[in-house]
């Protein structure tokens, strides 16, 4: 299938042959759909905190935050271009009169917080057609905001000036991700070809921030290895080829970014989407909540490592214990093994990464949400399934998507270290079966490309997991440029 000159390229790229021979069977084999037998809800799966338990969780946080090292993980690589898919239709055909989106964006023009810069670049913007103003603002002669990434954009707008998304970010980390004496760790995964321009951004507001909320910035950054690109296909499942014969690899969706993840060193992270924030005014909820799912988060790990680290003399006792409050499940015969072999089960079960993702109701937005997932020992996990990881085709499954009453807003509160202070190889806690391929084209020919397993769906699949409800306020992503038009925004 591969001859010298692939391999030769193959390892080059940092890649391993025998993975990629690994994703020319799964394109064969394709990937089976998630065994989900139920939707967690609450009681089920679900944690509703009381405000006594926030207030208990928070005080938690906030007495062992200082002494931990505390990060702050963004996935910022992706450009904004879906954002202004509208606009670019509206360029392409100049139809304004079946653009309902683009009548709304000029229509409401000066709600949006980047109106400023953009009327600067014109005399008069009030005497230019609607096709220069959105041409002025997307394309590389002007703003470039149809190739740049979110998390350069310009998103609020306030009475000192407006902020980006990674601005936000910044402000966010000073308020509930300080480490030690006022240390705010942050890390973007970020495009190479964008790299410069978040450097920029950082060296021009680093200074405002750090002054107004006395705190000192630790700002990192990484970029999708290369090596966890994945190898493209054509119809047939061979490799496809490039005109020059070479091998195609395309990047492998951010379940590659569990790469970065797994190179950063920090005792409790909070990851979180680049584009779901709000401004100053609208913040206090998820000021709340991140620091009460943290306290929730070092309160299941300080109860995990007590048993890690002693002897345990009633199993039974304590996996009763862990799956009554943490809803952590045994496999199937556990009741009937061996007191060795339940304890034996019982370190495997605890000793693992820890995450807690906040959850909202469900309000009918696509995309992930918490679910029951079968394991192969008998027991269930809780998980995060994608729609396109369930069998639609089974009427049961459908039913369970159907009822599911909550939604992830990638929100998450991740500990990746053991009872000894050893980081975990989060690599080792993957579902390989957890992938996706989707339907692409190069050049006009067909393709089929693999997505690795989600960061927070496969990626995360043996993790131990809490999902705890938090107000839909705390969830206000930025999917269209018309989005900035919502209260929640302005």
């Amino acid at each position: 299938m591969f001859n010298d000159k692939d391999r030769r390229f193959i390892e080059e790229r940092g890649s391993d042959i025998a993975l990629v021979d690994e994703q020319i069977a799964n394109f064969k084999k394709g990937f089976p759909f998630l065994d989900i037998n139920r939707a967690a809800s609450i009681g089920e799966g679900v944690i509703k905190l009381t405000e006594e338990q926030i207030t208990t969780m928070t005080r938690c946080y906030e007495e062992v935050q200082r002494s931990k090292k505390v990060l702050k993980f963004v996935p910022a690589s992706g450009a904004a271009t879906r954002m202004f898919k509208d606009l670019f239709a509206f360029l392409e055909d100049h139809d304004m009169a079946g653009n309902s989106a683009a009548q709304q964006f000029i229509r409401e023009l000066e709600g949006f917080a980047f109106y400023e810069e953009l009327s600067a670049q014109f005399r008069d913007i009030d005497d230019v057609a609607p096709e220069v103003i959105v041409d002025r603002l997307l394309s590389d002669q002007g703003m470039e905001y149809g190739s740049l990434p979110k998390a350069l954009l310009t998103f609020h707008a306030y009475e000192d000036g407006a902020r980006t998304p990674l601005e936000e970010h910044l402000v966010e980390g000073a308020n509930y991700a300080q480490s030690g004496e006022g240390d705010v760790h942050l890390h973007f995964t970020v495009s190479p070809q964008h790299l410069p321009k978040f450097e920029a951004l950082v060296d021009k507001v680093r200074e405002v921030y750090e002054s107004t909320y006395h705190v000192r910035f630790d700002i990192s950054f990484s970029q999708q290895k290369k090596s966890t690109d994945t190898i493209a296909v054509d119809l047939n499942n061979e490799p496809f080829r490039e005109e020059d014969g070479s091998l195609l690899f395309r990047p492998a969706g951010h379940g590659a970014l569990l790469e970065n993840l797994n190179d950063l060193n920090a005792d409790v992270i909070f990851i979180k989407n680049i584009d779901n924030v709000v401004p100053d005014r609208l913040k206090g909820d998820t000021y709340t909540y991140k620091k009460a799912l943290a306290g929730l988060l070092v309160t299941y790990q300080k109860e995990v490592f007590e048993v890690l680290s002693g002897e345990v003399s009633d199993p039974d006792e304590v996996a009763v214990r862990f799956e009554r409050e943490y809803f952590l499940k045994m496999s199937e015969g556990f009741a009937a093994k061996s007191t060795k072999d339940k304890v034996s089960e019982l370190r495997d079960k605890l000793n693992r990464p820890i995450r807690v993702c906040g959850m909202v109701k469900n309000t009918g937005e696509p995309g992930g949400g918490p679910f029951w997932v079968s394991a192969a020992d008998g027991s269930a996990s809780l998980q995060i399934a994608e729609t396109a990881q369930i069998d639609l085709d089974d009427p049961q499954k459908a039913e369970m998507l159907k009822g599911s009453t909550h939604f992830n807003p990638v929100d998450l509160i991740c500990a990746t270290k053991d009872y000894q202070g050893n980081k975990f190889d989060l690599l080792a806690y993957r579902d390989d079966n957890t992938g996706f391929v989707t339907a692409k084209s190069k050049n006009g020919r067909d393709l089929k490309a693999m997505e690795l397993p989600g960061l927070w769906n496969g990626a995360m699949a043996y993790w131990n997991t809490l999902f705890v409800e938090v107000p839909i306020s705390t969830f206000n992503p930025v999917k269209t440029v018309n989005d900035l038009l919502k209260d929640t925004h302005q």
